[in-house]
């Protein structure tokens, strides 16, 4: 009834073949009412060296997890008493992320869609093979790694996520801008943050009690802006029937997010410079000065320097705006904050939507790393809302991945690679020639050697360190290749003596 296949991985490390995993910390626990299931993972777990407790019913295991952490749960769907879904429902109220696997007959394929939706990490049908049950075993461990309470999961997400460097820069410069009144032009691609970070600026200033207010000037045509910007009397124009606050005034006592601001038109600009200067304004029509308390933060994806030169901007008000300029870095030069911001769209799009959290394969986290995102953090976000619509699994893999990401990655860049490196073994070895392999890989090592030592600065140490290999290693490849140039200079040293 359980196929164990020709030769099981829990065969081969009984037979001594692969090495055994070291005894997990915290066992994964079987629930099952059928003795005879309990005794095939006893000892389908045993010999995979891997810490298990078998319970016969729901009760039980959910007795054991007031004062026990499983690592993972395996449990069947129907067992005298409570069912495995409320064993699943009390499991995720205590552990959000503790992985579930329902294990369920083929006749209960209602209850496993049940089950997914109750937040399963995955369900097991009967008949199983045994080896593949302890694989899925083994890929729940290795995801929960410490399991997190539903508290610390609940607990509310920053305002701005980012823990790479360059993000660390912008926090410690709202942190300084928070309680001036400075005007600030943010720049930075599309779909950087630009708002959010504009946001944080007013949420953390003494103007936080009183309105923000943000307006995309490019999305607006230019005929109507003035009015949407400064308000309008009655009369003032044909459909002006009743007198209308633009969104200085609305704004007033607080911050005016003014966003794309590099697409303004000359004639606004040269109004909104008088507000600036001046501290006041008119509206449409209008022939009252209203002083203007607000504090503008301008943002833009354009270089304005250039816009300037190009006579599309005017001078006085780009020095105007450019008191402090905050730079956003795109999402491809904080590659390592990809991870940490698709799980955390993923659960919000979850929440928006009243499901459960889908979760990301290994896989798929290191492929989404991989590539450069040009709409950015808000491009990953709409990916992860896509994804938590359309994923079939609890699971995301690579082919749920929409057909245009996979085709458009610098994982399929990789693969191209690879295509190209096995195109060219084809023509060598059509012509006959011998030594391929050497030749080959001395190209391949070169490259990678001169591309290290050009990322260094010629630091051989450290270029070592990011290929993975010694600095003596490095050194000796160096000579055999015959690369020993001004780039990759002997000792530490970079072009021109630095260390």
């Amino acid at each position: 009834m359980y196929s164990t296949g020709a030769m099981p991985q829990s065969a081969r490390v009984a037979a001594g073949l692969v090495s055994r995993p070291p005894m997990s910390v915290n066992p994964v626990w079987i629930v099952d009412d059928d003795r005879s299931i309990r005794w095939v993972f006893e000892k389908a777990l045993a010999r995979e060296n891997i810490a298990h407790r078998t319970f016969s019913s729901a009760q039980e295991a959910l007795q054991a997890l007031e004062s026990e952490t499983p690592r993972v749960v395996v449990s069947d769907i129907r067992m005298p008493g409570e069912s495995g879904l409320v064993l699943l429902q009390k499991v995720r109220e205590k552990y959000a992320a503790l992985p579930v696997i329902i294990m369920t007959a083929y006749s209960d394929l209602g209850n496993a869609v049940t089950a997914f939706q109750g937040g399963a990490y995955e369900y097991l049908p009967k008949p199983f093979d045994v080896d593949d049950a302890v694989e899925l075993i083994r890929r729940a461990m290795n995801e929960n790694q410490a399991p997190e309470t539903a508290a610390e999961v609940h607990e509310s997400a920053p305002e701005i996520l980012g823990q790479a460097p360059s993000m660390q820069n912008v926090f410690r410069a709202i942190g300084r801008l928070a309680q001036s009144n400075a005007t600030v032009l943010i720049t930075g691609e599309s779909g950087t943050g630009k708002e959010l970070v504009a946001s944080a600026l007013h949420r953390h200033s003494p103007r936080a009690k009183q309105p923000f207010i943000a307006i995309n000037t490019a999305a607006i045509p230019k005929e109507l802006l003035e009015s949407e910007l400064f308000g309008h009397e009655r009369g003032a124009f044909t459909g002006a029937q009743t007198t209308r606050r633009g969104r200085f005034e609305q704004a007033e006592g607080g911050t005016l997010f003014l966003d794309e601001i590099g697409d303004m038109p000359p004639e606004l600009q040269t109004r909104l410079l008088r507000v600036l200067s001046d501290g006041h304004y008119y509206r449409v029509g209008g022939h009252q000065p209203i002083k203007a308390s607000v504090r503008v933060i301008a943002a833009t994806h354009q270089d304005l320097e250039a816009r300037v030169k190009q006579g599309l901007f005017r001078e006085d008000l780009f020095h105007r705006l450019n008191v402090i300029r905050l730079r956003l870095p795109s999402l491809r030069e904080r590659r390592e904050d990809i991870p940490l911001l698709a799980r955390h769209f993923l659960r919000k799009s979850a929440t928006e939507l009243s499901v459960e959290p889908k979760r990301f394969s290994d896989a798929v986290v290191r492929y989404l790393t991989a590539m450069d995102f040009p709409g950015n953090v808000r491009q990953l976000e709409n990916l992860c809302h896509w994804l938590t619509v359309m994923a079939p699994a609890a699971q995301i893999e690579i082919d749920d991945l929409p057909p245009e990401i996979r085709s458009d990655t610098p994982a399929a860049t990789d693969q191209n690679w690879v295509s190209a490196l096995e195109r060219e073994a084809e023509v060598r070895l059509a012509r006959g020639e011998t030594r391929i392999m050497d030749e080959l890989t001395h190209q391949f090592e070169k490259a990678l050697i001169l591309k290290a030592l050009a990322q260094t600065g010629g630091r051989r140490i450290e270029a070592a360190s990011l290929l993975g290999i010694g600095r003596n290693t490095l050194t000796r490849k160096v000579q055999e290749l015959g690369m020993d140039e001004p780039a990759a200079n002997s000792g530490n040293a970079a072009p021109g003596g630095q260390p």
